[in-house]
């Protein structure tokens, strides 16, 4: 298994710079296995697709879901129980790990879920 596989539940998020209320970021997880992505919300799947990797960078196609067709490049960044993506909403791949106002750019830090 790729040390970026697994299952991961959000501990921080923000979008162009604000805070995610951290009371949505509790009943959310994404699990990466095989290629695939999956976004679930209270144990129901509200996102699916596919991703790649290329370096530091991971591309997800949006296959059902709230992201479907849509192609989504960004910035990632892994440790053993740490997974951090800076996800280009607007098509464009983020430039670092800093977003601003306006730009479109939703940061999420993961920790991995362990039963």
């Amino acid at each position: 298994m790729a040390s970026h596989e697994g299952i991961w539940h959000p501990v921080y998020a923000e979008l162009d710079g604000e805070e995610a209320p951290r009371m949505a970021l509790e009943k959310m997880e994404l699990e990466l296995a095989n290629g695939k992505y999956t976004v679930r919300f209270a144990g129901e799947t509200h996102d699916h697709g596919t991703y790649e990797i290329i370096g530091t960078s991971i591309t997800l196609r949006g296959v059902q879901g709230t992201n479907q067709g849509r192609t989504i490049p960004s910035l990632f960044k892994v440790t053993e129980n740490a997974l951090s993506i800076c996800y280009g909403l607007s098509g464009n791949c983020p430039a670092n790990f800093a977003p601003g106002p306006g730009q479109q750019i939703y940061l999420v830090n993961y920790q991995r879920k362990t039963n």
